[in-house]
């Protein structure tokens, strides 16, 4: 008998709080966000309701299409920020997880401001050297002014995609990189931590986890 969706989260939830424990850690510090991309939206609707409460999108145009469907969830923008999409991503999203240079800051900015709502983001650091996108730690604390100074954004923490690598030291390298940047730039959320590294991201102490395939199975590529 295959697995479904339901029974994922619950092995997940029961897993996640075993290697938080591990950690010297509450579960109750860890976010799960489901994310969707390229997901059908029923295995979603599946997961919501089996307790989900964050669903996570990359495509604007996709997301848009799903959100309708959906009952009340916390929708998290972990897309690259194009800055004319702006508007877009501020409409329909209650977190952007992936803000990593200025002028996506300040297009954000913008939008939320035409919206007249404060919209809470995360600053997308760069912890892998194959990563296209991400603000190096170096220049992160320079990234948090700027979203500081804009009264339509809150800066709740940082978020960073793991080296896409089977070395576990370097993954939990790269993840400590993170959390010791997050120290520095300020902030209660760290997003670090996806299906094939999350357990490295406990120990590094992510306060939130994004995971795809390990819920919901395989992405469905277009025919």
């Amino acid at each position: 008998m295959n697995e479904g969706v339901p029974q994922r989260l619950a092995r997940l939830r029961d897993q996640i709080g075993e290697e938080a424990r591990a950690a010297g850690r509450s579960p109750d510090e860890i976010v799960l966000v489901g994310v969707g991309k390229k997901q059908p939206l029923e295995p979603i609707l599946e997961a919501i309701e089996a307790g989900l409460g964050d669903i996570g999108e990359s495509y604007v145009q996709e997301a848009a299409l799903k959100f309708g469907s959906l009952p009340p969830v916390r929708k998290h923008y972990i897309g690259h920020v194009q800055t004319n999409k702006a508007k877009r991503i501020a409409e329909l999203f209650d977190i952007v997880q992936s803000v990593d240079r200025e002028d996506a800051a300040r297009a954000l900015a913008r939008a939320a401001t035409s919206l007249e709502k404060v919209l809470p983001v995360l600053l997308q650091l760069n912890i892998s050297p194959a990563d296209r996108f991400g603000a190096s730690p170096d220049a992160a604390e320079r990234l948090a002014e700027v979203i500081r100074a804009e009264p339509s954004l809150r800066l709740d923490g940082v978020m960073a995609i793991g080296p896409d690598t089977s070395d576990r030291a370097e993954i939990a390298r790269a993840f400590a990189l993170a959390a010791k940047t997050l120290a520095r730039v300020g902030g209660s959320t760290l997003s670090i931590g996806m299906s094939g590294d999350w357990r490295e991201a406990v120990r590094a102490g992510s306060t939130m986890l994004r995971i795809g395939t390990g819920l919901f199975g395989r992405r469905q590529e277009p025919r």
